[in-house]
């Protein structure tokens, strides 16, 4: 796969991560001509300066990584790196409602932060190490009729998790392509065969922090 680093969205969501390192992800992303950095949402101005040149995308993540604050605290999050210049939202779904079969609380929590989003594309991140695929399947439907653009797997944060798995990927594409909605496979993902794995189950992106080693390979 020739060009890879077009499906790759280059990830520092690390809570210690210098000035320094997101220097180098930038300029990294530059370098590789990755589709997109996935920051934390102090971040995004930073990234808009040093990225003002080029064509990646930047993303930033909502209600990260526990998914449990209020709806209106994600959609505040979410118009303010608008504003401050992300091109996409990754927000974290709230298990706990999920999981309690809430289903009416999950899908407007999303809906709040879609509205909020404007034209920005937002991707839903399920957790799916926390999820059965029953689970997992009620998830991408609710996102789906919420409206939003992209479900993913992971947000790499789950001690002990796997991350993206090829199965939930290819559940979650079944589900939501008819739809038009993306899958977007992060957590775990550290090789050239990985991301072709997640690819080939139906992927449509891949967050990584490992963007620079799987082009390379």
């Amino acid at each position: 796969m020739a060009n890879m680093n077009q499906f790759i969205e280059h990830t520092l969501l690390k809570q210690d991560a210098t000035k320094e390192d997101f220097i180098k992800l930038f300029e990294e992303a530059k370098e590789y001509q990755f589709l997109g950095v996935c920051i934390n949402p102090c971040y995004v101005s930073m990234a808009k300066e040093y990225l003002k040149d080029s064509d990646v995308k930047i993303v930033t993540v909502v209600g990260f990584p526990l998914g449990a604050n209020k709806s209106e605290v994600k959609a505040f999050e979410a118009a303010q790196a608008v504003k401050d210049g992300a091109d996409e939202i990754d927000m974290v779904i709230n298990v706990t409602e999920l999981k309690n079969k809430n289903f009416d609380f999950v899908r407007d929590d999303i809906k709040k932060v879609k509205e909020a989003c404007g034209d920005k594309p937002l991707k839903v991140i399920l957790e799916t190490d926390l999820l059965s695929q029953a689970e997992i399947k009620k998830a991408c439907e609710l996102c789906i009729e919420a409206k939003a653009d992209f479900v993913k797997t992971s947000t790499g944060f789950v001690k002990g998790g796997v991350g993206a798995k090829a199965e939930d990927v290819e559940l979650m594409f079944r589900t939501v392509s008819p739809y038009n909605l993306k899958v977007k496979a992060s957590g775990g993902i550290r090789s050239r065969a990985d991301a072709i794995k997640m690819l080939e189950s139906g992927a449509d992106r891949i967050g990584t922090s490992s963007g620079v080693k799987i082009v390379s390979e």
